[in-house]
C-alpha cells in the first residue's frame, strides 16, 4: 500500500531527495565557518595595527591565503543556501521566487570570484 496518490505514481513524482542533501550541506558549511572565522578574527587582532606591508607579508604564505580563499568560498555558499531556504519557503509567486534565486545566485558567485581574486592578487602580487 503506498501513501502517494495514483497521478503521483503515474507521473513517477515522489519527494524531491534533494532537502536532506540541502540540509546536510548547509549544516557542514556552518560547521566549516567555525574555526574559519576563529581563525580570521583572531588574524585580524593580531594584525589589527600592522600596515600594508606585513599583511601582504601574511596573506603571501600560501597556508594564509588558502584558509582566507576557503573562508569566502565557503561563506558565500552557505549565504546561498540560506538564502535559498529562505526564497522557497516564504516568496509566494513562482516567478519571483526564481528570479530572486537566479540574481542571488549571480551576485554571490560574482562576489566569491572578486574575493578570491582580490585574495590572489594581493597574495601573489
Amino acid at each position: 500500500m503506498s501513501i502517494r496518490t495514483p497521478l503521483a505514481r503515474v507521473r513517477g513524482l515522489g519527494t524531491a531527495k534533494d532537502g536532506t542533501h540541502h540540509w546536510w550541506v548547509q549544516r557542514v558549511t556552518s560547521i566549516a565557518l567555525v574555526p574559519l572565522i576563529l581563525w580570521f578574527v583572531l588574524s585580524m587582532l593580531v594584525y589589527s595595527r600592522a600596515d600594508y606591508e606585513t599583511l601582504r607579508h601574511w596573506l603571501g604564505n600560501p597556508i594564509n591565503a588558502g584558509l582566507l580563499v576557503t573562508l569566502l568560498v565557503t561563506a558565500f555558499y552557505h549565504a546561498k543556501l540560506g538564502m535559498q531556504v529562505i526564497y522557497e519557503d516564504y516568496v509566494q509567486p513562482e516567478w519571483l521566487k526564481y528570479t530572486l534565486l537566479l540574481v542571488t545566485q549571480f551576485v554571490l558567485f560574482l562576489l566569491g570570484a572578486i574575493s578570491t581574486v582580490a585574495v590572489l592578487k594581493v597574495a601573489l602580487g
